[in-house]
């Protein structure tokens, strides 16, 4: 899942909140009047304002976005801006100078960065070739704001956020980097870096995205993380990481948390069903033991969890489904056994559901089969004996249905009989037989069909 969703909302927010901030940089000037829209120039401006007449003037290269009273849309000659101001995407600032205390950031700004320029060994595109002189907000990929406040007080610039992403920078991240406490985004991924994050970033107190993605980081779970006290969005996928992960990572405020293709292992703490994210990816590392049972009673805000490629076994937790509205789900190549849990009925949002490369056994039942919003049903490569008739309705729903390698009499491309002899997981208390009996589902009662029977028919 991209982050470009949470960039947009986190600047949406502080406009709502606040009309008067503005985020200044790049290139090339932008001025404008108007009710708000989107608008792209010859300026190559973005700006954010209200409605109502205005002009404001700022350096950079950027995407225009304007909010005001209704939303329009414009090409050509400034973007838009109104009595509140915009913001601009470059480096560069809105032509005011620096206040007193803004001026002392400023300094230590230019001492954080000057400071970690010296711990990059490699910028094959030039990038840091910017980072000269004290205009910090000139820098490439430096954002810079100020904000107005009421009676006419305006802060001066501060650094606001740092994307670095896809500039190829080899080096490593410095304990300078923590002056930065009006920073509220730090994306760096698909770069060289490598090293540990520095135990000074815990007083980023600003910080709600921290994006490491794709880079040589490396050691354990950068616990540091976890103390970073407004941060809601955690990339740390594609790198070097080893080790276990820790329980209070699932306590934290998290909205996103991407920890995919590591080499984190070890159990997953109990605590994941305390987590609060929307998303969650666990893929690609080398987890074991079983899925948590708390995770059968996660909230509802979770919508995508990923455990895909690790070496998890035992059952999939009974519970799960019962308060949650996931519309990804995906358990595929790992080694979990025994039947799905009568509660998978309840996802009744699931669009993808990934069983495919385990040991589950047992029939596929109706309520499986006949989730409402059900896109893309993969069960290929385990022991399922059967599945009932709503299931063979699914390829008249246009739903992707793979069930092959499995043990159902009568179906092409099944395992050898030899193989489908002996069960998975036979001591496995999730070996049972469903419930015929309605389930709670939250808030929903799910009954099950009165002719839920397996079939054993010839292929459609």
């Amino acid at each position: 899942m991209e982050k470009s969703w949470i960039l947009a909302l986190l600047f949406l927010h502080i406009l709502l909140k606040d009309p008067f901030f503005y985020v200044a940089a790049g290139l090339g000037a932008t001025i404008g009047n108007g009710a708000g829209g989107v608008g792209i120039g010859n300026a190559g401006g973005v700006g954010i304002g209200n409605a109502g007449e205005g002009s404001a003037v700022g350096v950079g290269v950027g995407v225009g976005v304007g909010v005001g009273v209704g939303v329009g849309v414009g090409v050509g000659g400034g973007g838009a801006s109104g009595g509140g101001g915009g913001f601009w995407i470059g480096g560069g600032i809105n032509g005011q100078n620096p206040s007193g205390s803004s001026a002392t950031k400023l300094n230590r700004a230019y001492t954080a960065l000057q400071a970690w320029k010296s711990a990059i060994s490699d910028d094959p595109l030039g990038i840091l070739s910017t980072w000269v002189g004290t205009d910090v907000c000139s820098y490439k990929g430096v954002f810079c704001a100020y904000q107005q406040f009421e009676m006419g007080v305006t802060s001066g610039p501060v650094v606001a956020g740092i994307d670095l992403n896809h500039a190829n920078l080899q080096g490593s991240l410095v304990n300078e980097l923590s002056f930065l406490t009006d920073m509220s985004l730090l994306h760096l991924n698909s770069n060289r870096f490598s090293g540990k994050i520095p135990d000074s970033f815990k007083d980023l107190s600003s910080l709600q995205e921290l994006d490491l993605s794709n880079n040589l980081f490396s050691g354990p779970f950068p616990v540091v993380a976890l103390y970073i006290p407004n941060l809601i969005y955690l990339d740390l996928r594609f790198n070097r990481f080893t080790g276990p992960i820790p329980e209070d990572l699932f306590n934290r405020k998290l909205d996103a948390i991407f920890l995919n293709n590591n080499q984190f292992d070890g159990e997953l703490p109990e605590s994941l069903g305390n987590s609060q994210a929307s998303v969650i990816n666990l893929a690609n590392n080398k987890f074991t033991g079983q899925i948590p049972f708390s995770f059968g009673f996660m909230g509802s805000k979770l919508k995508e969890i990923l455990f895909l490629n690790n070496q998890l076994t035992g059952c999939i937790p009974e519970g799960v489904g019962l308060f949650t509205e996931i519309q990804v789900l995906d358990v595929s190549f790992n080694s979990l056994k025994g039947h799905l849990p009568d509660t998978i009925s309840c996802l009744q949002d699931i669009e993808i559901l990934n069983l495919q490369h385990n040991e589950l056994s047992g029939v596929l039942p109706d309520l499986v089969c006949s989730l409402r919003s059900l896109m893309n049903l993969t069960v290929a490569y385990n022991f399922f004996s059967g599945f009932s008739p709503e299931c063979t309705k699914l390829f008249n729903r246009n739903v992707g249905f793979d069930f092959y390698f499995n043990c159902i009499p009568g179906r092409n491309m099944q395992r050898p009989q030899p193989e489908c002899s002996i069960i998975p997981g036979g001591g496995l208390s999730c070996l049972r037989v469903p419930a015929v009996q309605p389930l709670a589902c939250g808030s929903r009662i799910i009954s099950p069909e009165p002719d839920s029977h397996p079939t054993s028919s010839s292929s459609p």
